[in-house]
């Protein structure tokens, strides 16, 4: 399946918007620990990943990567690294959940983790254990480490 986000609604978010939601995140999975680890889903995921690690004090870090994003276009996902095991005390992070394609290779690969995101769009809400923020569908939102990028694309 792929998906047409250039014309969609934009939200750009800032670094103080993604460091304030991965800590009210961390505060939401406090209690649901503890974990052993936490896995990255590389690369969207790295940032709110690490400062989620250091709120809940976790040491173990790993990360899966997966790409399926051009150009604002989404196509079939690709698993470029995988991790062992099957999830059983871990915390998957990723910054959002859209369509839920990158989230089904992840369960698939884990499916014991606990899989956590700041922002879920509703397509793929169901595929999440702990989400920060509900986003409609047709936002696209510009992460402050893309902003380079989507400024120079329009």
């Amino acid at each position: 399946m792929t998906h047409d986000y250039r014309r969609s609604r934009t939200l750009t978010l800032s670094w103080s918007d993604i460091h304030r939601d991965s800590l009210a995140l961390a505060d939401r999975l406090s209690g649901l620990g503890p974990f052993r680890g936490i896995v990255a889903v590389a690369r969207g995921g790295l940032v709110p990943a690490a400062l989620v690690a250091r709120a809940l004090d976790l040491h173990h870090v790993d990360t899966v990567c997966i790409w399926s994003y051009a150009d604002k276009i989404q196509g079939e996902a690709q698993v470029i690294k995988a991790v062992d095991g099957d999830g059983d005390g871990w915390l998957v992070m990723d910054d959002l959940v859209d369509s839920g394609a990158t989230a089904r290779l992840v369960r698939a690969m884990l499916p014991c983790a606990h899989y956590a995101t700041l922002y879920a769009k509703p397509q793929g809400r169901p595929l999440v254990d702990t989400h920060l923020t509900d986003v409609d569908q047709d936002i696209w939102l510009i992460f402050p480490w893309d902003q380079e990028a989507a400024e120079g694309s329009g």
